[in-house]
């Protein structure tokens, strides 16, 4: 299954065996976008108000230096203002979880060997490590009291398996039980105690997948798990984990595929978001008892896919929604329909306080995400800032949201971004059609640096929300099954027909790219028309059945495709390789060399097909990397190549330079 990636965070680079000659970068125009200037933004994650509502604590990440992530907690003070930075190691910090009395934040952070859980005193002070498990720790929950801390790690390493990883003798077993998280126990000091890490009680074991879980009581957790996870099929199910023994009982079987798993602060009710029949991806929101019974389709009659709970009081949740190119929020009763709460620019992160005041982010084509805060029967404030320093006096471009019929009349949503600086009014312009990840993912309206860069170099972007998309129903999600490169490219075809009718853009200078499903868009294009002059494909896909055999996570594309041992002939006729020798378009390939969801194999093999043919490619090969980029270097020079390469094929810079190697 495709991950779906921010566009601001693909792989990092490393040049692989060059076609033909370096991809020449133009000179940036005065006052265009630099690759540089795009990446200069702080993220805002992870906001989690205190029991009271007096505080929120939120992650603000940096644009990593070399190869280690940099992100921190902030803290807001409700009631007095003052917006904060309320962690300060040299490494970084995430998942901010408050203790039930509000009075200790514990949170994750990277400072030593391994990451870890700790603690820190709400009024300030030093951090101090809660956990020394030897394998790191992850997910954590506090209990209901706030005595005990569970949390996900795997089991320590053996002395055999330490002394084997000195000897570098790393070979890799796959599908051994021991590398699975497990389930531990730690009970927390007060504040007035002797502060002590430790490596906590391992509860479970044997051949449990466990995704996320939360506290039922006491002595009960509840946890989205999986016994046969060797299957890598949709399995999972909700378990019930008793801690005294680590044994699990099925609680309930929601449909396949499941995820999102909350519960009320008085552990009343649980929720979970899923289909209503199967695939691709959890859709609806339901609710169900605590102390059992069958789950409840909340949002059916809503019918958008919902991405993200949380809960303020037993009786009312809050859910973010993709409802086209915006993020909309539904108030959601435990008995009662959904109502829809409008936040303008509601960028999709969000909490809600027990009172109702609602913290969230707030962004747009042309407006980087901040901070905002809303009180019942109040006008929303902006909190945070944090983008006034590298971004005043920067004009980007905006966009227009428009609809039109496609090849059988089926209505489809883009968004058409123009340079924000207008050029010769009789210059017709070029144009990129930007294709989104997943492929069951969505464009919104939020900043794209990929869009940004290119529209300030004077080129239109075209970014269409095709069938298959989230944001218009599960059947039109749905709509793509067993059909990728059918209608889903069709409809981006129409859009970019329904821009030519327009009259504004040049027919003759057109190019494409994306990354994952976009990239695989991409190559889809090149086999399908000549109508693209250039074309830039990340981290795409050449042969579907290849990639099944070799990626993480194959239980999506079954979903879409079976599997290709029983219905080989789906997977060809999906896949570009088939079509290969009707390439021309010129086309910059971008792989991650770690990459486990698009493995670096689909891309090599598309640039060994495209040599075969004479098709003018290149190939980057990025190393370290995964799915997508982190390390700043490399951002830089994907955003780098990518214009250049469409400088290149789509446009006539009267100077060149040469693409970093």
């Amino acid at each position: 299954m495709r991950r779906i990636l921010p566009i601001f965070c693909l792989a990092s680079l490393s040049l692989v065996s060059p076609g033909r000659g370096q991809a020449p970068v133009s000179p940036f125009r005065p006052g265009a976008l630099t690759p540089e200037q795009a990446l200069k933004i702080r993220h805002i994650s992870d906001l989690s108000f205190s029991p009271d509502g007096s505080r929120l604590a939120c992650v603000v990440a940096e644009l990593p230096k070399g190869q280690t992530p940099e992100s921190h907690i902030w803290m807001l003070d409700t009631a007095r203002g003052g917006f904060r930075q309320f962690t300060f190691s040299a490494k970084s910090e995430s998942s901010p979880r408050w203790s039930p009395d509000g009075k200790t934040l514990a949170f994750l952070s990277s400072r030593g060997e391994h990451m870890q859980i700790y603690g820190m005193a709400v009024d300030g002070g030093e951090a101090w490590a809660l956990t020394a498990a030897k394998a790191g720790a992850g997910q954590f929950r506090w209990s209901p009291d706030g005595k005990q801390i569970a949390f996900l790690a795997k089991e320590a390493p053996t002395e055999a398996e330490e002394k084997a990883e000195k000897d570098k003798d790393d070979a890799k077993v796959a599908d051994r039980e021991r590398d699975l998280a497990r389930l531990w126990l730690i009970d927390v000091p007060q504040l007035d105690e002797t502060k002590k890490a430790v490596p906590g009680r391992q509860v479970t074991k044997g051949a449990w997948q466990i995704e996320r879980f939360e506290w039922l009581s006491g002595n009960l957790l509840l946890a989205e798990a999986s016994g046969r996870p060797r299957d890598e099929t949709w399995n999972a199910a909700l378990y019930t984990v008793s801690l005294p023994d680590g044994s699990f009982a099925l609680f309930s079987q929601p449909p396949q595929p499941f995820g999102g798993l909350t519960i009320s602060p008085g552990r009343f009710t649980v929720s979970f978001t899923g289909p209503r029949k199967g695939g691709p991806t959890p859709h609806d929101l339901y609710f169900l008892p605590a102390a059992g019974g069958p789950p409840r389709n909340v949002t059916a009659a809503v019918d958008r896919g919902v991405r993200a709970v949380k809960w303020q009081d037993d009786s009312t949740a809050f859910g973010a929604i993709a409802d086209g190119f915006r993020a909309r929020l539904l108030r959601v009763p435990a008995s009662g329909a959904p109502v829809t709460v409008d936040l303008p620019g509601l960028a999709g992160a969000f909490d809600v306080a027990r009172d109702g005041t609602l913290a969230y982010l707030r962004g747009g084509f042309d407006e980087i995400d901040e901070l905002f805060l809303k009180r019942p029967d109040r006008q929303p404030v902006q909190i945070s800032h944090l983008q006034e320093e590298n971004w005043k006096g920067i004009r980007l471009a905006g966009a227009e949201v428009f609809r039109f019929p496609s090849f059988d009349g089926a209505p489809v949503e883009a968004a058409l971004m123009k340079p924000p600086q207008p050029g010769k009014p009789e210059a017709k312009l070029p144009l990129i059609l930007f294709v989104h990840g997943g492929p069951a993912g969505s464009f919104s309206a939020s900043y794209s640096s990929w869009a940004q860069v290119l529209a300030s170099r004077g080129y239109q972007v075209l970014m269409v929300n095709p069938r298959g998309s989230a944001g218009y129903g599960e059947e039109f999600l749905k709509a793509n099954k067993a059909d990728w490169g059918g209608g889903d490219f069709k409809d981006l075809m129409a859009a970019v027909d329904a821009v030519l009718a327009r009259g504004e853009t040049d027919p003759q200078r057109l190019g494409i790219g994306g990354w994952s499903y976009g990239g695989y868009m991409a190559e889809w294009a090149i086999t399908q028309t000549n109508r693209f002059k250039a074309a830039v494909s990340g981290a795409g896909m050449f042969d579907l059945a290849a990639e099944f055999g070799t990626e993480d996570g194959p239980a999506g594309d079954e979903w879409y495709f079976g599997t290709p041992w029983e219905h080989p002939e789906a997977f060809a006729r999906s896949s570009p390789y088939m079509y290969i020798r009707n390439a021309k378009t010129p086309t910059l390939i971008l792989q991650g060399e770690n990459d486990t969801v698009d493995p670096a194999g689909q891309s090599t093999a598309l640039y060994r097909a495209l040599k075969r043919y004479g098709v003018e490619t290149e190939l980057v090969i990025y190393p370290r990397e995964p799915h997508g980029p982190r390390e700043e270097k490399h951002q830089l020079d994907v955003l780098t190549r990518m214009a250049g390469w469409f400088d290149r094929h789509l446009s006539a810079p009267a100077e060149s330079a040469e693409a970093p190697r």
